[in-house]
C-alpha cells in the first residue's frame, strides 16, 4: 500500500480558501471602514499550493460600472495586509497567503451571455413563425 495516498475529499488549498472566503467576507462587512466601498460579496478564492498567496475574487452588489469596480478593486489591495494580520490570528497555518483582490467580471459576462441567447431564441421563434405563415 502506498505511503503517499492523496486525501479524499478537498485539498488543504481548497479548505483554506473556502474559510478565507468566509473570513474575508465578514471582515470587509465589519473591519473595513471605506464610504466609497459598496456591498462586497466574495465570490470565490483560490490560494497558491505553496500558501504564499490567495487570489479574492469579488463582486459589488448593483454595481456594473468600471470605474466603481476598478476603485473597490484598489481599495481592497490596500486594505489586504490589514485584512492579513487579521486572518493571520485565527489561521491555523505557519504562514498566512499574501492577498490578491480582483474584481470578477464572470457574473457580469454569464448575464450578457444570457441576454444575447434568449435574442437569438426570440428571433428563431420570429422566424419560425414567419415560415409557418408563408406555408
Amino acid at each position: 500500500m502506498s505511503r503517499h495516498r492523496r486525501p479524499q475529499g478537498f485539498k488543504r488549498t481548497d479548505r483554506i480558501g473556502d474559510h478565507l472566503q468566509r473570513e474575508l467576507a465578514s471582515l470587509i462587512r465589519t473591519e473595513v471602514k471605506d464610504p466609497r466601498l459598496g456591498m462586497v460579496t466574495i465570490q470565490e478564492v483560490r490560494v497558491s499550493r505553496d500558501l504564499s498567496w490567495a487570489d479574492v475574487y469579488f463582486t459589488l452588489l448593483g454595481e456594473e460600472e468600471a470605474a466603481v469596480s476598478l476603485e473597490s478593486q484598489d481599495i481592497l489591495n490596500n486594505a489586504a495586509g490589514f485584512l492579513r494580520t487579521c486572518i493571520a490570528k485565527d489561521l491555523n497555518t505557519r504562514t498566512t497567503p499574501r492577498l490578491r483582490f480582483h474584481y470578477d467580471h464572470l457574473p457580469e459576462e454569464a448575464s450578457r451571455m444570457e441576454k444575447l441567447i434568449q435574442a437569438a431564441r426570440a428571433r428563431d421563434e420570429a422566424l419560425r413563425g414567419q415560415e409557418d405563415d408563408e406555408e
